[in-house]
């Protein structure tokens, strides 16, 4: 059974904040550097995207330097969108989902629960390869594990506070590593203006896709409603303080891409190399860099890759496990504000035990032994996967307009057209990607 008032009605005849009331006081709503949009996109921004980037300025140089900019504009739209409808509703966005139909929960309960599986073994292992590099000693199998106890532990036994504090110093680290590359790179300002035209350079569909689509864009983009809550705004009080905070992250997290690509663009290609497939391209990178200005450059990349790799892992471990929590509570008819449904509560900790602990013993299996992961679990990760994208822009559509959202708070006619555009591209290159899962897991069964 459910709780009927869990449910946003269809009407728009509860609103959700007639009891709420903001963690500040009463005092003005003030915006701080550090906030809730700084851990969606730092969390966002993982070793692979990094890879997707640096490969693309090592092929194209500067002319998907338009694309980063399409990217940014569109996270700000789908994460501005996901907060707009928690404070103004004051539901979570699961429950928003489930006002759409039961077609969106029988999406999202097998995809978090595949997802979560195959992430926290991703997670752990692309944690432990810069550490494996700086300390050659100690196997990745051990870093890996190290990871993911430290990031159970961190995540566990802390309130958000700590957990957004932990996020600010990783994404510092991250951010000033490769923007200061950035600048020892030297970009060449006149290929950067010259990338801002729009065009696809030949045989670069891919990568412009990836770039515009896919670079800090996961699950975690649903989870910002979920560390509003935890920062304490409940309220359309916050609702510019929301979009100041989103505003400012995702432009972050455009600098940090775009330093990738100048990377890319002076270090990778000047030296003509060929980055490894997944995160092991980063370590060649490393290498190169480590060649070109020597040893304490190359690892201080090694540290920031490390930072952007732990800092996307305990994002996931939280927010993730926030949007597990509320699931489960919501299917067991409970409220979206129950404690068991919050950070530190009962179905949060189990998610994150379940992100933890059967992914380690799986990768320390599979290293004892020497076998690959099943094909069938790959091709579900990355079926679902590519669908998640398209498929929070097209909820969007659905819980910003019409009755689900007060008035004041529903899409505006530019807001629908940038999340439409927002769609198309996620729904062409969800297909593309599932698309690429299949003919991976065929190559594999040959």
């Amino acid at each position: 059974m459910t709780n009927p008032a869990a449910t946003p009605p269809s009407d728009g005849s509860k609103l959700g904040h007639a009891d709420r009331v903001d963690d500040d006081g009463g005092r003005p709503a003030k915006w701080k550097l550090v906030g809730p949009g700084l851990v969606v996109a730092a969390t966002g921004v993982g070793a692979p995207d990094m890879v997707a980037t640096l490969t693309a300025g090592s092929r194209y140089g500067y002319l998907l330097f338009w694309a980063v900019l399409v990217g940014v504009i569109m996270k700000i739209v789908l994460v501005e969108g996901a907060g707009r409808y928690t404070l103004a509703t004051g539901y979570t966005i699961f429950e928003g989902w489930r006002s759409l139909g039961r077609w969106t929960t029988w999406y999202f309960a097998p995809y978090i629960v595949i997802w979560g599986f195959l992430y926290g073994a991703s997670a752990m292992s692309s944690s432990a390869l810069p550490l494996a590099a700086l300390f050659p000693g100690v196997p990745l199998t051990v870093w890996a594990v190290i990871m993911g106890l430290l990031g159970f532990v961190l995540v566990w036994f802390n309130h958000y506070a700590v957990f957004e504090k932990i996020t600010a110093a990783l994404v510092g680290i991250m951010f000033v590593v490769v923007v200061i590359l950035a600048a020892i790179a030297l970009p060449n300002v006149p290929e950067m203006i010259n990338g801002l035209v729009p065009r696809i350079p030949e045989g670069g569909m891919f990568y412009t896709l990836a770039i515009a689509g896919g670079v800090g864009g996961t699950i975690t983009l649903a989870a910002y409603g979920y560390w509003l809550r935890e920062k304490g705004w409940y309220t359309p009080k916050w609702m510019r303080v929301m979009k100041l905070d989103n505003t400012m992250a995702y432009v972050m997290t455009g600098i940090f891409v775009i330093s990738m690509l100048i990377v890319g663009a002076e270090v990778v290609r000047a030296a003509g190399v060929t980055l490894g497939a997944n995160d092991e391209g980063l370590l060649d990178l490393g290498g190169v860099l480590e060649a070109r200005y020597g040893a304490v450059i190359g690892k201080a990349f090694l540290v920031g890759f490390w930072a952007a790799a732990f800092s996307s892992l305990i994002g996931v471990w939280n927010g993730v496990s926030l949007m597990f929590a509320d699931f489960v509570g919501n299917m067991k008819g409970l409220d979206s504000d129950h404690p068991d449904t919050r950070v530190g509560g009962r179905y949060f900790k189990w998610y994150i035990l379940w992100l933890t602990f059967p992914p380690m013993v799986f990768l320390v299996v599979q290293n004892m032994l020497g076998f690959s992961t099943p094909i069938l679990l790959i091709l579900l990760y990355g079926v679902l996967g590519s669908l998640f994208m398209p498929f929070m822009a097209l909820t969007n559509l659905g819980l910003l307009n019409g009755r689900r959202i007060p008035t004041r708070w529903r899409n505006n006619v530019i807001q629908n057209i940038l999340l439409g555009i927002c769609t198309v591209l996620f729904v062409v290159l969800g297909g593309y990607q599932v698309w690429q899962a299949i003919m991976s897991a065929l190559k594999q069964l040959r």
